[in-house]
């Protein structure tokens, strides 16, 4: 595919926008549909094209990205009677990257399957950084032609693209990032709530302990943010406690038990409960300073 080809986007979101930003400087044309206009008005005033419906993003599209906030958006999306499995032209890969149901992604590729199309689940790490700047890792499932068809397209906002599977194994990978991610944001915060206990001052402890054994991404980039007291999202409390739910209920069906996985669940959605479900995933903090006075 050339650099001149149509591509549908649904979702403008805080990664959907800058992400659909960097096709277009890559310099595909843009097919935008968002629940609310407003919020893809950067990329119209660039010259996207706006559809008034999810299924009219596929006119003309070689390749269609969602990225949704629920598995139930998903669905609707994809399958509902004006969706797009219906709607788009043989050929189309069709390309979620919302973190969503591994079970719901293989549903979809056997139905897109069934229709001549290819859906292929590609969701994401890095955030809001990593999609502003383009630095984003995306995990694939899918049958292999098409995921090589879909590479090329993807260069334009992520540096690493990994093909873990067939359909539904890209979801499966999102669910181990962020299995492996509540435990270390749980023991970010209890470190830091320790050294405000014991006297210390923080940032000296990260200037420590931030390239040791114990470093990683959140405590480089997240901890910091605790420190000086900014919620402002990267990425959504909700959108981790959805993650979470998830992971557990996919855990279930593989007879698993994760006890880490499951304290997380519970101190994120006591942390929604407090009024913190629009801030980021290191407002978790809120819940241990209130918890231990």
């Amino acid at each position: 595919m050339t650099a001149t080809s149509t591509i549908g986007w649904i979702g403008t979101g805080v990664m959907g926008l800058p992400m659909a930003h960097h096709l277009m400087d890559a310099g595909y044309r843009l097919r935008v549909h968002n629940r609310t206009q407003t919020k893809a008005q950067s990329l119209l005033e660039r010259g996207a094209i706006w559809c008034d419906t999810p299924a009219s993003v596929c006119d003309q599209a070689a390749v269609v990205f969602t990225l949704l906030g629920y598995p139930s958006d998903v669905r609707s999306i994809y399958l509902g009677a004006n969706g797009l499995l219906m709607q788009a032209a043989p050929a189309t890969l069709l390309v979620d990257m919302t973190t969503s149901d591994p079970t719901l992604a293989r549903h979809l590729a056997r139905e897109g399957e069934s229709r001549g199309l290819s859906v292929i689940d590609a969701p994401l790490t890095g955030g809001q950084a990593g999609a502003v700047n383009g630095t984003l890792s995306v995990m694939l499932g899918g049958e292999t032609e098409a995921v090589e068809r879909l590479l090329p397209y993807l260069q334009a906002f992520s540096q690493k693209m990994v093909h873990q599977g067939p359909a539904g194994a890209g979801q499966d990978t999102k669910l181990c990032n962020q299995i492996a991610l509540a435990g270390i944001m749980l023991s970010l915060c209890e470190a830091y709530q320790y050294a405000i206990k014991a006297g210390l001052d923080p940032l000296k402890v990260l200037e420590s302990i931030g390239g040791g054994a114990a470093s990683s991404w959140p405590m480089k980039n997240l901890l910091p943010e605790i420190i000086n007291g900014n919620n402002q999202p990267g990425f959504y409390v909700k959108h981790f406690l959805k993650d979470l739910e998830i992971a557990l209920e996919s855990a279930e069906t593989l007879y698993l038990d994760l006890p880490t996985l499951t304290l997380a669940r519970q101190l994120y959605r006591k942390l929604e409960k407090m009024g913190h479900g629009d801030h980021g995933t290191q407002s978790l903090i809120e819940w241990y300073r209130e918890h231990n006075g």
